[in-house]
């Protein structure tokens, strides 16, 4: 694996940890009207996100890799920030949405690097994983009212 490709898989592991938090953040304070389709939608959100954060952890280790795992690692390289816990219902969702976005930017740029790297089985991860959150942007998008960009 190369270095490029090592620290842009350690971003989404970072990443994947701070969506993590954030989710489990807005699943225990969410308040109002849509309480009980968000409280439970983040929890389906939180639970992926550690799925992806763990596969992508570990397929760095198969290829002889180190992921990341301190709360301060995360923190730096993260393209997400945490929650900062003022967030309405709505402006919840908005920040998912636009973290989602990021993240499949980050995504993006791993598989390119996968791909330049010869790495389909990497590749092929980060695919599954953008096809994932693509979908869920879409439906939290859907819920705004609002169509992806």
């Amino acid at each position: 694996m190369s270095k490029e490709l090592m620290e842009e898989l350690n971003v989404q592991v970072s990443t994947w940890s701070v969506m993590y938090a954030k989710l489990h953040n807005y699943h225990w304070y969410v308040k109002g009207k849509e309480f009980f389709t968000l409280h439970e939608k983040f929890e389906e959100l939180y639970n992926e996100a550690t799925l992806h954060m763990d596969e992508i952890a570990e397929r760095m280790l198969t290829l002889g890799g180190q992921p990341t795992a301190t709360l301060k690692e995360h923190l730096e390289l993260s393209v997400v920030k945490e929650a900062t816990g003022k967030e309405k219902a709505e402006d919840m969702v908005k920040t998912i949405a636009d973290d989602f976005g990021k993240i499949m930017k980050s995504l993006k740029k791993g598989m390119d690097i996968a791909a330049k790297d010869g790495d389909d089985m990497t590749e092929d991860v980060l695919n599954a994983t953008y096809q994932s959150i693509e979908k869920h942007q879409w439906m939290l998008n859907a819920f705004l009212g609002e169509s992806n960009k």
